[in-house]
């Protein structure tokens, strides 16, 4: 036994060869000299390839049902006469894209897009001004101030969309409104008893100011995270070299947020073009349908008319409209990933 270990014990311990260096194998001086040997790569096994698939299955079954599968049911009644009568009598009364034309040779639809274009461009681009300007301010501001206003700006993000704009009903409304109040009391008597919905002009600047006012938050907090990420040589390479404000923000702080811009025009754009509640619940679109935009004419066609199949037609252009206008912001998005 005593033996049997022993010549297990001189088997398994490293031999050392003059010096404690490892012997010399008998062909191996040739190996010394081409260095270690690379370590052999494996496949991955079956199961490793695919789970980053099975972690995203449950997302994908999601996004099908709760996305794509109302997209396809929308997308044919597109193409079918559904009214309350088909409805009630569970018909079904193709009509191809009978519906389509019919949108499509409609001057309403036409001014609506443009109705909506218009307001779409005009309120981003006061969101984009104010926010950016708001954010550049919190960047400035000392701990406490920068705390206070921050704090007023998540209280205002995060009221309901339907609780806001009750409250701009309150302000603006013409009998008891604070707005005309004030007006009035800084000697615009004229303004004591103002419709504000009265007319389409006042009527879009109530909800522009609504609307403006819900998306500066998520503008101007997202502006001041981003220039926390700029180093401060740059700003003060900057100023020694005679920049003024104007100078440092073109030369420093938009190109560093370039792609923060761009994120954010987007979302933006998307997050405007398809104001809903504000829209309705300030007026249903009125007076006299002057304030519809796409969505609120694809629901008013769709459920106020009871033609569903035209409404969802509507919506399905509105999607398309939508693409249009952001395909330009998604080349550029993409643009910018490939020079990454």
């Amino acid at each position: 036994m005593a033996v049997q270990l022993d010549d297990a014990v001189d088997k398994t311990a490293p031999q050392t060869g003059k010096g404690g260096a490892p012997p010399t194998r008998r062909g191996g001086g040739r190996r010394a000299g081409r260095g270690p040997r690379p370590p052999a790569h494996h496949s991955p096994h079956p199961s490793v390839r695919r789970a980053p698939y099975l972690l995203l299955l449950p997302a994908l079954l999601a996004t099908v049902v709760f996305l794509g599968w109302p997209m396809v049911r929308n997308l044919l009644l597109s193409f079918q006469n559904l009214n309350m009568k088909e409805l009630i009598q569970h018909l079904t009364d193709w009509r191809g894209t009978g519906n389509y034309q019919e949108i499509l040779g409609s001057e309403q639809f036409w001014r609506v897009t443009l109705r909506t274009l218009v307001f779409t461009a005009v309120n981003v681009a006061l969101i984009m001004l104010l926010g950016v300007l708001i954010g550049l301010l919190l960047a400035r501001l000392g701990k406490k101030m920068r705390l206070t206003l921050s704090l007023a700006l998540v209280l205002a993000w995060a009221m309901p969309v339907i609780a806001a704009t009750t409250v701009f009903q309150w302000l603006f409304d013409s009998r008891y409104g604070v707005v005309n109040w004030l007006l009035d009391q800084a000697g615009w008597h004229a303004m004591a008893h103002y419709d504000w919905v009265g007319t389409q002009l006042s009527t879009f600047f109530v909800i522009t100011v609504l609307i403006v006012w819900q998306s500066l938050p998520f503008v101007a907090l997202n502006l001041y995270a981003a220039t926390t990420t700029i180093p401060r040589e740059l700003y003060e390479a900057a100023r020694m070299d005679g920049a003024g404000t104007w100078q440092v923000f073109t030369s420093v702080t938009f190109p560093f947020l370039r792609p923060f811009f761009l994120a954010t025009t987007f979302l933006e754009i998307i997050w405007v073009f398809k104001a809903f509640p504000q829209i309705f619940a300030i007026n249903e679109g009125g007076p006299d349908r002057l304030t519809e935009t796409l969505p609120i004419y694809a629901f008013t066609e769709g459920v106020g008319n009871l033609h569903f199949g035209m409404g969802a037609a509507i919506s399905l252009l509105t999607i398309a409209v939508l693409l249009v206008m952001t395909a330009y912001y998604l080349r550029l998005t993409l643009k910018q990933e490939e020079e990454l």
